[in-house]
């Protein structure tokens, strides 16, 4: 196999060390890599870069398709953004793939019970609540949109699905909310039905994410790939990580259609940088996770089955491991791996090195973005409108200045606040902040919407509105609590 061009960022902190080591042992294991480095992280946001990327990083990866970075700091306030985040988004690498399993001389829980854990968790990394999309309504209301797509559900979803075909996993498990975020997580779930239906010989199901949390601490054997959105997701990938020893042990890939990102994701810790302490076990594996995707399956198997092989012989850093044994620094733990390469575990099952399971094509030159949208099969009108009001009068009240501006064919169905209906009925004994929801339907268009909102706006601010559409016989909205 001809030499690939990646693109690595070593990081901040620690980041440098371990990736040095890293690189170390794929040079030793003759991987056929060619290195392009690039500037990202902390000290370019400091040279006034807001992004946290340079424009020749960029170029570089684009051109590459794969990243491999290390640990990078965001800074602290000024509204920046976090160069993580924003590289995952910005390159569309909808698929974070993190694969928890049980590692030879890290004691866990579930290893002294004899209770071995292979668990891949895929999170959806564009969308959901790390849209960012946050506005204050009032000086004491904050909201955040929580953006879930269908098009952006069905890629990772359906990428899932792939992974588990092409590396034998026979079930997949949809976590989700859909019990309570009805229209949201409701589509996530119901796009994971569908897409199910194309892959019979894989056992599917789904799961409440409160129940998978309670499940994963007590029954962690009984779940192979596990599909969520985005905030859901990165929960329960760092509980997986404290399945097995932490997010030391914790490798994660960042899948797109034309880039992927394999990063460690702990943090920078700059406590010990320069020190040669750190652990570089998560970037190794996120590494060899990148290996096998681009197609180098035999150096794959064989950095891995040297790497449980060491630590099979007790060699550790000074975070985890037998504490009568005298801890490795960063480069001698890579010593001892490159020593023993061509050597196989003896307590564990060697990594075999299996055969058209990469997924990996050369990036696109691309001139505009891609848009996604899938067919709609059914009829689409306007019913209505729910806008938002900044108001301390009680509900009552905006009622009664509210309809009397009503033309005759519109209606004030309900005014909640945070979630709850306060009106025509409710509780007395329901709290209320000074943001309220006012649901009228019987509007068409949004002529007559946005003439009606005029027209309230002269009595009340209004920060925000939803048209309310139906889809055929389907609402494309939701009740109140007490509705």
């Amino acid at each position: 196999m001809s030499n690939i061009k990646i693109s690595v960022a070593k990081g901040d902190g620690i980041g440098p060390e371990i990736m040095d080591a890293v690189l170390n042992i794929f040079n030793a294991a003759n991987v056929k890599l060619d290195y392009e480095y690039i500037d990202m992280g902390k000290s370019i946001y400091d040279k006034g870069f807001s992004t946290g990327m340079t424009d020749e990083a960029k170029v570089s990866v684009e051109g590459n398709g794969i990243l491999f970075k290390g640990p990078m700091e965001t800074p602290k306030g000024g509204g920046v953004k976090s160069i993580n985040v924003t590289a995952r988004k910005t390159w569309s690498t909808y698929a974070n793939r993190r694969h928890f399993q049980s590692l030879p001389g890290v004691d866990t829980v579930f290893s002294k019970a004899g209770i071995p854990i292979d668990i891949t968790i895929v999170r959806e990394n564009i969308e959901g609540t790390y849209g960012g999309i946050e506005h204050m309504n009032t000086h004491d209301v904050a909201i955040c949109r929580r953006i879930i797509s269908r098009p952006g559900s069905a890629q990772v979803i359906r990428f899932a699905f792939e992974m588990a075909r092409k590396e034998g996993f026979k079930k997949v498990t949809c976590a989700h909310k859909a019990n309570i975020m009805k229209l949201t997580d409701g589509l996530f779930l119901e796009t994971f039905q569908e897409i199910a239906k194309e892959y019979p010989e894989i056992n599917s199901n789904d799961i409440i994410v409160d129940d998978l949390a309670m499940k994963l601490v007590a029954r962690p054997q009984e779940f192979q790939v596990v599909v969520l959105t985005n905030l859901q997701g990165d929960i329960m990938s760092d509980l997986c990580a404290g399945l097995v020893g932490g997010l030391g042990f914790a490798p994660s890939a960042n899948i797109g259609d034309n880039i992927s990102i394999f990063e460690a994701v702990h943090g920078t810790a700059p406590d010990i940088t320069g020190k040669l302490l750190a652990n570089p076990t998560s970037l190794l594996l996120s590494g060899l996770m990148m290996l096998r995707y681009i197609g180098f399956v035999k150096e794959a198997a064989l950095i891995e089955n040297a790497l449980r092989y060491t630590l099979e012989q007790g060699v550790h850093t000074a975070d985890f491991g037998d504490r009568a044994l005298a801890p490795s620094n960063t480069n001698e733990f890579a010593e001892a791996i490159i020593k023993n390469l061509g050597k196989q575990p003896e307590f564990s099952k060697p990594r075999e090195a299996v055969d058209g399971v990469e997924l990996f094509t050369k990036t696109e030159n691309k001139h505009y973005q891609k848009m996604m949208v899938t067919p709609l099969h059914t009829e689409q009108k306007i019913v209505g409108v729910d806008f938002f009001v900044e108001s301390d009068l009680p509900a009552s009240e905006m009622a009664k200045l509210i309809e009397p501006k009503l033309a005759s064919s519109q209606k004030l169905i309900m005014i909640s606040n945070r979630g709850t209906m306060v009106w025509p009925t409710g509780s007395a004994f329901t709290e209320c902040v000074d943001h309220y929801r006012v649901r009228i339907e019987g509007t068409s268009s949004q002529v007559e919407i946005f003439a009606l909102l005029s027209a309230i706006s002269a009595d009340m601010y209004i920060p925000s509105h939803e048209v309310l559409r139906m889809y055929g016989s389907k609402p494309g909205y939701s009740l109140a609590q007490g509705q």
